[in-house]
């Protein structure tokens, strides 16, 4: 390295990122004096230039109510804890935290402070961000970059001309006419795709699950935490999801529809519907990838699944050490070992293996979890890790983790994904369901 680049590499880690922070009707501004803490678990540690990147786009801001920022105050050289403002007395302020695109995961925490009596955070994950020289900077690592859900690539416009296409197409199909909810009310980049015609499109079918996942998107028993969009009401029938698959595959070149969606329970709990479609769909072609994002808790159904035509599975996993996983997952008539072993089968029946990977810097980022999942890839093969960000409020599930299992300090997020890759070469990482053609 020159003398130069050494010297900008210096000043890059030195270089502090201004915090952010909200006020009570939610402005967010930046703070003179103080730097943006990031917090990993019990690890606090002020954001830097080189750690950070330009917020991607289409990420969003967010004020985390009930609770209190921890930024580094830089004349005293010290981390600390506002209550207010501390250029207008009175005022109260905010953490602000960055909820950052598809394709990237966090490498920490926006900091903050919690009350005994603070309630859950939605459903969100909730990145460390800060300011520098006109720009939102925020604590990412890019693991993905098609740009597959881009934002940019999915106008109002061409969703509904695609959308009044495909509807004239089935009129009468009801799996159609509920992705057309989840493309205009909620706002899903997977069934925005579907009717654009672009990569993976989406076939929510079970109503019912047999996890209660701490974070689930459509079910929660904790009322104090509000789901991020309703869970299908419905089963649709196998010629619905035929139709509706075999429109995305005529149309799409490297097409992928998968069963498994945030609008729904486990795919598995459908398979009386899932597995006479997927005999249809490949009765009609060979062409486009049939995956299925699943908890992988009944291994003889699965196996099933393979034999009439399913190309891969991606399991859902926080961790692959048993009290965690139960912890968070909380199954009900099923265990871990069943998981296992649909992994097992899947690798058996040369099927396209991919883990769901929910991130929580602090924790996931342990010696500990390395070591399991070192562990874990070494006795299971797997294909790909899909690096996503576990939407959860993190404190509270730090805390659970801890209740159920031993866990020491982060090794950091930039170094468990580079030891990972050193120890597997072979494995694929990213954020998105591949299509077979890339399969390895």
């Amino acid at each position: 390295m020159s003398e130069t680049r050494r010297k900008k590499s210096g000043r890059q880690r030195k270089t502090l990122l201004t915090a952010v922070v909200a006020n009570a009707a939610g402005e967010i501004f930046d703070l003179e004096g103080f730097a943006a803490v990031g917090m990993s678990g019990s690890s606090l540690v002020p954001l830097t230039l080189d750690k950070t990147i330009n917020m991607p786009h289409g990420g969003e801001l967010m004020l985390m109510p009930d609770r209190r920022p921890i930024l580094y105050h830089l004349a005293r050289q010290r981390l600390e804890i506002l209550k207010e403002n501390p250029y207008a007395s009175g005022e109260p302020v905010f953490p602000v935290a960055a909820f950052n695109s598809p394709g990237y995961v966090i490498s920490h925490v926006s900091a903050y402070k919690e009350y005994t009596s603070s309630a859950h955070l939605p459903l969100f994950s909730y990145g460390a961000v800060g300011w520098h020289r006109g720009k939102f900077r925020s604590a990412a690592i890019s693991v993905d970059r098609e740009r597959r859900q881009d934002l940019r690539l999915m106008k109002p416009e061409k969703v509904k001309a695609g959308l009044q296409r495909v509807k004239k197409r089935m009129p009468e199909n009801r799996l159609r006419a509920h992705l057309e909810k989840c493309a205009l009310e909620y706002g899903c980049p997977a069934a925005k795709n579907f009717f654009l015609g672009r990569y993976e499109a989406p076939l929510p079918t079970a109503k019912n699950c047999n996890a209660r996942c701490l974070g689930c998107l459509s079910l929660q028993k904790d009322k104090e935490i509000p789901i991020s969009q309703e869970r299908i009401s419905f089963t649709p029938a196998p010629e619905e999801i035929a139709e509706v698959a075999l429109e995305h595959i005529r149309r799409v070149k490297r097409g992928i529809v998968s069963f498994g969606q945030g609008c729904e329970g486990d795919p598995l709990l459908a398979a009386d519907v899932i597995a006479p479609a997927v005999k249809m769909i490949r009765a009609a072609t060979q062409k486009g990838t049939i995956n299925m994002n699943t908890n992988a808790s009944m291994p003889e159904i699965l196996e099933n699944l393979f034999d009439e035509g399913l190309d891969s599975i991606r399991v859902s996993l926080n961790s692959v050490r048993k009290e965690c996983y139960d912890a968070y997952f909380q199954p009900r008539g099923y265990g871990f070992s069943d998981v296992k072993k649909s992994i097992e089968i899947a690798l058996g029946c040369k099927k396209f293996v991919s883990i769901n990977y929910l991130n929580s810097p602090g924790f996931t980022d342990t010696s500990e979890e390395l070591k399991a999942l070192t562990a874990f890839v070494k006795q299971y093969p797997i294909n790909m890790i899909q690096w996503r960000n576990l939407n959860f409020d993190p404190v509270k599930y730090w805390k659970i983790m801890n209740g159920v299992t031993k866990n020491g300090r982060p090794v950091g997020m930039k170094n468990l994904l580079q030891r990972v890759r050193k120890a597997f070469p072979e494995l694929l990482h990213g954020y998105f369901n591949p299509p077979k053609e890339k399969f390895k």
